[in-house]
């Protein structure tokens, strides 16, 4: 597999998302995956607000916020993330919301660019950036994704010793994400974009989009920190 982060000019507030992708991608090979940072598709959305409206618009983000020491801790769209992805790096002054639907800024961008290069299978991801319990650092998360399968089942196969797998599942978009974010950086990189080629991934029509989601009931986490 190859990750191929791409250097940009600046986005810009409102600009046309495809056309700014055209620019820098002149081709992409069938089978190719395009990763593009969420903060130019909620800038291509216009989804931005004034510093001051901070903590009022992640509390109406949010399905559900913890204040902590250090952020607001909150779940949005099923994923645990501080602040509901509102973000004031890189802004210019402003915080940016994330995408108001990235499944769907994922095929919109999946559909316009499999007809425009004349492919068969291509693959989107909406990446940001995650921290994880007790990890120092941030990883790559998909918040969308079209074109391929988001996850790798296991469950009910053998494994080396023929024991049948009762959980294993492999998160193939936040895999990707991670791989892609590490490429393209979290500082001055302007890199919003990346191609990733020849990955390990079963190209789809129709992504599900509830098939990362785990019922908060169901977490292996919950216990942990019911007893914090």
């Amino acid at each position: 597999m190859q990750v191929t982060a791409i250097k940009t000019r600046i986005f810009k507030e409102n600009e046309d998302l495809e056309a700014f992708i055209l620019e820098h991608i002149l081709a992409l090979q069938e089978g190719a995956i395009l990763v593009v940072t969420s903060k130019i598709v909620a800038l291509a959305e216009g989804r931005t607000a004034d510093l001051k409206d901070k903590e009022r618009i992640i509390r109406e983000e949010s399905e559900l916020v913890v204040p902590t020491k250090h952020t607001l801790l909150t779940i949005k769209e099923g994923i645990v993330m501080a602040n509901a992805g509102v973000d004031a790096s890189n802004a210019d002054g402003k915080i940016v919301l994330l995408p108001k639907d990235s499944f769907a800024a994922a095929e919109i961008v999946r559909a316009k660019f499999l007809r425009h290069f004349g492919l068969k299978n291509l693959g989107v991801i909406i990446t940001d950036s995650r921290l994880l319990p007790l990890r120092a650092g941030i990883v790559g998360v998909a918040l969308g994704y079209a074109g391929f399968k988001g996850v790798r089942d296991y469950r009910g196969t053998p494994d080396l010793f023929g024991r049948e797998l009762k959980l294993s599942r492999t998160d193939i978009a936040d895999g990707l994400a991670t791989a892609a974010v590490l490429e393209m950086g979290e500082g001055r990189e302007q890199q919003p974009l990346a191609v990733i080629e020849d990955a390990p991934v079963e190209f789809v029509e129709k992504v599900d989009r509830t098939e990362l989601h785990i019922d908060i009931e169901d977490d292996v986490y919950r216990p942990l920190f019911d007893n914090l």
